[in-house]
């Protein structure tokens, strides 16, 4: 299944993903992260219930600290 993640095009290894699992095909579990898909925010309670579709356009950004 195709997505688009932050612009560029990304291939994932089964049509059954969540977010959670994207997360983690990704190695960002643990991180300060915010996710979009299609224009809406997925809250971090609702990742291993949101189910992606091909040609999902997610955004992800991580949080930045300091002084």
């Amino acid at each position: 299944m195709q997505i688009f993640v932050n612009g560029s095009a990304m291939q994932l290894p089964a049509d059954a993903m969540t977010v959670l699992a994207l997360v983690e095909h990704m190695q960002l579990t643990g991180k300060r992260i915010a996710i979009e898909r299609n224009g809406d925010i997925v809250p971090r309670s609702q990742f291993s219930d949101v189910q992606l579709q091909p040609d999902d356009t997610l955004e992800i950004v991580g949080a930045v600290g300091g002084g």
